[in-house]
């Protein structure tokens, strides 16, 4: 089918117009479809909907309490969706305590009209420690080539909208680079094992839709790069040599604090989604 140059020009125009967000639904949505049809997922529906049912009520109720003004019912999507997608628990309850504590970051635990931490990653983490009945499971993904190809095509769209790719380059530049260097140059292992780490579809889950968060990196491209690639580094520290599986979701856990000090010493425009439509 032609179309006209009228008509490219409208879905141009319609599609710089378009939220982000729902660039991210739409990939995120895809990713648990192609979860459960190809990668044989268990389909835990009873668990989803307590997920999206939690983020959703408590974030609507968060905006009531805090008179915000708006419904931003997309970023709880996002949130249930993340949790969908990493996050397993061992018992029901778990799942809205991930939501609430999820949701709630967003607006309890704030600096200077931004939030600190990245919501899903501090309901995952906070709630495995008070809860010791959640965990995340790198291995559901398995290693499908298709599937890596898939995140990576979709996420660089969302991202280039959002202006996040240096975040998401420079951290897994540098988190991949220290692997090499340490286990195939130092310790001489094959380059299978190298490959494999990197293979990981949390990993690009990762990079691609948690730590590139507008909302939660730091302003200035500068800072941005400077940050993700301190963040690889403490990934590759944690991982490498603690053997924390979970390794690159505790380095975004510990230096999302950091991201005001960034902002302070990088001055750059506050990031709104008002200006990525505009």
């Amino acid at each position: 089918m032609i179309f006209t140059s009228s008509q490219r020009a409208a879905f141009r125009k319609g599609y710089r117009q378009m939220d982000p967000r729902y660039g991210q639904i739409i990939c995120q949505s895809i990713f648990m479809a192609f979860g459960l049809a190809w990668l044989g997922w268990e389909a835990r529906i009873v668990d989803f909907l307590l997920i999206f049912a939690s983020c959703l009520t408590f974030q609507r109720l968060f905006e009531k309490w805090f008179k915000t003004g708006r419904n931003a019912w997309q970023s709880a999507m996002i949130s249930s969706l993340s949790l969908c997608l990493m996050f397993k628990a061992g018992a029901w309850w778990a799942l809205p305590v991930c939501g609430l504590l999820t949701v709630g970051s967003k607006f309890l635990i704030r600096y200077n009209g931004k939030h600190i931490f990245n919501p899903t990653n501090f309901g995952i983490l906070v709630t495995i420690l008070i809860t010791r009945m959640g965990w995340v499971s790198p291995g559901q993904w398995g290693s499908a080539l298709i599937f890596m190809i898939l995140i990576g095509a979709l996420s660089l769209a969302v991202l280039f909208r959002v202006g996040r790719l240096d975040v998401a380059f420079s951290f897994l530049g540098v988190y991949a680079m220290m692997h090499f260097f340490y286990n195939y140059v130092i310790l001489g292992w094959p380059m299978d094992y190298f490959l494999h780490q990197l293979s990981s579809g949390t990993l690009l889950l990762f990079t691609f839709f948690m730590i590139t968060d507008p909302m939660t990196t730091p302003r200035h491209a500068v800072a941005r790069v400077a940050w993700a690639g301190l963040t690889g580094v403490l990934a590759f520290v944690l991982s490498g040599y603690m053997y924390i599986h979970t390794a690159p979701l505790w380095a975004l856990f510990f230096m999302s604090p950091l991201t005001p000090l960034f902002d302070t010493i990088f001055t750059a425009p506050r990031f709104t989604w008002q200006k990525v439509q505009a």
